[in-house]
């Protein structure tokens, strides 16, 4: 194994089951790596089979920093994201190492890239006081809310989308200023040079691949898993976390909503579509390299470039 290289940030990137880990492992191989996970859902704790989190054994062998430090109904934001890979990274260049960023969550890797307005910090009271809100409204009636509140972020902002619909709300209880007026103020991104991998297999392949991981997820007791989270009476569908393709199916499903085989078209329907926005977004990456398939050499060269 040959020593870190100097002070690069490396960005491991694809859209799902493009099989991000299995490339990130082989990297960490050739040099002394530190792993880093970028995926909004391997953030929490006992969301293991629907997350695809790599298994125990490979965790043990293989650490990925920034898996599991959260409760399914705990908020993480992107500012957190960003925080805590930065001081991830600063770890890796203290202990010679270099950071592997492996996932598919491109707001994340965004928000560490450029940088995201500097906002107000969620407190605890305030994130139970928002999540109870949306228990009790809805995500719909609480984007009413914001549209007198913040018509822009309203405009901006999915009536669907939960966590950013209540981080909008919030941010105004906590500083009577509007998201809006807020977000020209940023914080400073990454100051390190960045070597970009995209790993992109054909749309075919990875609808392939989506399809028959969701089936295996399944036998391998996916269902127990959302069962055994129902039973913590904190959580609720329009949490990010039960938001999570593949877990929001399942809730409906165990909630009698739609039958099992319903269940398992909307999840590998919605995994598809994840997979699409994430490709879209990656094909606008510049100065990156992008593989098709697996080539550890390739990646290697490139980011001794």
């Amino acid at each position: 194994m040959t020593q870190s290289i100097d002070k690069t940030v490396v960005f491991l990137m694809g859209p799902t089951t493009s099989g991000k880990t299995d490339l990130a492992i082989e990297l960490s191989h050739k040099f002394k790596a530190r792993l880093i996970s970028v995926d909004s859902a391997l953030i929490y704790k006992g969301m293991n089979i629907g997350s695809a989190k790599p298994d125990s054994k490979t965790l043990e062998k293989y650490p990925h920093h920034l898996i599991d430090i959260c409760e399914p109904e705990e908020s993480y934001s992107a500012h957190d994201f960003a925080k805590d890979a930065k001081a991830q990274i600063q770890l890796a260049f203290d202990n010679d190492e270099t950071p592997i960023l492996v996932g598919g969550t491109s707001f994340y890797f965004h928000a560490l890239e450029y940088g995201l307005s500097r906002l107000p910090k969620s407190t605890t009271e305030s994130r139970e006081k928002f999540n109870q809100l949306l228990k009790e409204k809805g995500s719909a009636t609480l984007h009413d809310d914001l549209k007198k509140i913040d018509p822009k972020a309203a405009e901006r902002i999915h009536p669907n989308d939960a966590q950013r619909v209540t981080r909008a709300l919030e941010v105004f209880d906590i500083s009577g200023k509007t998201l809006s007026d807020l977000q020209g103020n940023k914080q400073q991104g990454l100051n390190f040079p960045i070597k970009k991998i995209i790993l992109m297999p054909s749309r075919n392949e990875l609808h392939q691949r989506i399809e028959k991981r969701f089936l295996s997820m399944i036998d391998d007791g996916f269902l127990a898993e959302v069962e055994q989270l129902k039973q913590n009476p904190n959580l609720h569908e329009d949490l990010p976390s039960i938001r999570c393709v593949g877990y929001r199916q399942a809730w409906q499903h165990l909630n009698g909503d739609i039958d099992q085989d319903t269940m398992i078209e909307l999840a590998i329907i919605a995994t598809r579509q994840l997979c699409k926005r994430q490709s879209t977004w990656l094909n606008g990456e510049e100065n990156a390299l992008f593989l098709e398939k697996s080539d550890v050499e390739a990646a290697m060269s490139f980011i001794q470039e």
